[in-house]
């Protein structure tokens, strides 16, 4: 039976904050932890996870504020669960973070934050709703709100997230996936499969490969390939419910094949990213980027970027196979970042998330795509196409400036070919040599690509270059891996709890640093005032525009409080 968590809200007569001293009592409040209680816990919405429990009445669940602070502070700090309730227990800046005013408390048990965490997946399972999803959307909503940052201009980029499995060979991963398959096996099949399994399940995959001789692996191959196969054939029927069946069999079509009625090890070069590289983490898809090999998946993060904003706050995180492209990702993705920010109207990004479709989607959602470099080749000549009104283009060569002319399927340039003739670039010209023309064949999607690639150009030099900024974003997120820059989780929900719970503390942090440096500048302001005051004379007052009036002896002048001010009169 769900139940909201409001005992935070009362302290008790005889808790932490009765007992300590006054000069500490204030040092705690000006904490990081008490301000993660005040900023974060304190404004985490417990009614999204009541669908988590029964409607029945039963026995009530543990404080679900309390289970989502840990898996944020967990991230944030790189703690293990171990180390979280090690914390809990004996942190007293920690219990301040929990909102625990008294020692005997403790919130929940190991199990119960295992199983909170199961119920999650549960949930995303059966909905697709992840729900620390929805606490960053909310926290964020209201940090955007109340700091009146701009989300006129944001920036995405992404990153590898690698799994934390182990790097299998092929011929390694075949054999693990034997051992696993004999460890569910009833106590009849393994007597029947033993004389067959036995030489792999004596030791593990590791030794039995480092056994192989190089020579002998093509026989060891075709050995494997009869083995799943008389296995598959005998256990599908009743092992088709077990999970570790499951991945077996995914294992045995992904790698062998039937051919003449006989079974074979496919080619490597018709496997893809999306085979499985671990039976310990099955959503894991492999990805060469550039030089940087990854398994797991990939991250994608967008963060405000208006260059008035004093403080930039991510708005949306999304994960997905490392082997989807970062376009596609964006492409998805858009429609929810605009709900998000209705009034979002320039998106910069690197080369990676141009194409076709966002072109289309961005000129749907009236927003302006600005990358800081194009995927591809540059073309040896440019062709400028705008818009003149609707089927109506005209287009700009080095040399000439045509209207366009509508085709049935296209529309198409014609250029002077005297003019032509007498080009340096003629060689290299798109445009097709046509009798006593030279014709230019073009799409929407050619003007969109154009306009995509021109929009940095029509920024002023200040908006060109806020998409490198976000790179530090990234660094904040991969700070925690591990020193293989790995994740210290592994699949695609656990990761996408990570990412969340990362984004909640990035923006925590960030808000936390510019209420501090806020809250110092009022502080310097009245150590100002009260300096002028005893040199100068009577302070008059601020009037509702922020303007101080002081009394200088015989004169008095108005000035606004700001920081370039209070430098000044410092």
């Amino acid at each position: 039976m769900f139940r909201k968590n409001t005992s935070h809200l009362q302290s008790s007569l005889f808790g932490i904050a009765s007992q300590l001293p006054k000069a500490k009592l204030k040092k705690l409040k000006k904490s990081k932890e008490y301000d993660f209680y005040r900023l974060i816990f304190c404004h985490i919405n417990e009614a999204d996870f009541s669908v988590l429990y029964s409607d029945h009445s039963s026995r009530p669940n543990a404080p679900v504020n309390s289970l989502v602070a840990s898996i944020i502070l967990m991230q944030q700090n790189k703690w293990t669960t171990e180390k979280l309730f090690e914390n809990i227990d004996f942190n007293l800046l920690t219990r301040i973070a929990f909102g625990l005013d008294r020692l005997d408390d403790t919130p929940f048990c190991p199990a119960t934050f295992f199983n909170f965490q199961n119920r999650l997946l549960a949930h995303f399972v059966a909905t697709g709703q992840n729900l620390i999803e929805t606490v960053f959307d909310s926290l964020t909503l209201e940090q955007l709100k109340t700091l009146k940052i701009k989300t006129h201009i944001q920036r995405s980029d992404s990153f590898m997230a690698m799994s934390n499995i182990r790097s299998y060979s092929r011929t390694q991963l075949l054999i693990e996936m034997l051992i696993r398959l004999y460890r569910v096996l009833s106590d009849d099949d393994k007597a029947a499969f033993k004389d067959l399994l036995t030489p792999y399940t004596k030791q593990s995959s590791g030794q039995y490969i480092y056994n192989l001789d190089r020579g002998s692996l093509p026989h060891e191959q075709e050995k494997l390939a009869n083995l799943y196969h008389t296995l598959y054939q005998a256990l599908k029927d009743r092992y088709k419910g077990v999970e570790v069946f499951t991945i077996f069999k995914r294992v045995y079509t992904e790698h062998f094949t039937v051919v003449d009625e006989k079974i074979t090890l496919k080619d490597s070069k018709e496997l893809d990213g999306g085979t499985l590289q671990s039976p310990d983490d099955i959503d894991a898809t492999y990805r060469k980027k550039r030089t940087e090999h990854s398994k797991g998946q990939s991250v994608n993060v967008t963060e405000t970027a208006h260059p008035d904003n004093a403080l930039n706050l991510i708005t949306d995180v999304a994960v997905a196979s490392n082997n989807t492209d970062d376009s596609e990702i964006l492409n998805d993705r858009l429609e929810t970042i605009v709900k998000k920010t209705p009034d979002l109207e320039e998106l910069h990004t690197d080369g990676a998330y141009g194409s076709e479709a966002n072109d289309e989607k961005m000129e749907e959602l009236d927003i302006t795509h600005v990358q800081t470099a194009v995927r591809g080749k540059k073309a040896a000549v440019s062709m400028e196409i705008e818009e003149v009104s609707e089927d109506a283009y005209t287009v700009k060569c080095p040399r000439q400036t045509v209207h366009s002319q509508k085709t049935k399927t296209r529309h198409k340039a014609c250029f002077d070919a005297t003019i032509c003739a007498s080009c340096p670039l003629n060689n290299s010209c798109p445009a097709k040599q046509q009798c006593d023309k030279r014709t230019y064949y073009f799409d929407r999607s050619d003007y969109l690509l154009g306009k995509r690639n021109r929009n940095i150009k029509d920024l002023p030099p200040e908006r060109q270059k806020l998409r490198p900024n976000v790179e530090a974003t990234v660094k904040e997120f991969t700070k925690p891996f591990n020193h293989k820059g790995k994740l210290r989780v592994r699949g695609l929900f656990k990761t996408m709890l990570y990412a969340h719970a990362m984004a909640i503390s990035i923006n925590f942090g960030r808000v936390w640093r510019y209420l501090g440096e806020t809250l110092g500048i009022f502080a310097l302001q009245e150590l100002i005032l009260g300096l002028l005051h005893s040199l100068f004379g009577r302070i008059a007052g601020k009037n509702q525009n922020g303007l101080v009036k002081i009394n200088f002896r015989d004169k008095s002048c108005r000035w606004p409080i700001s920081r370039r001010n209070l430098n000044r009169a410092a």
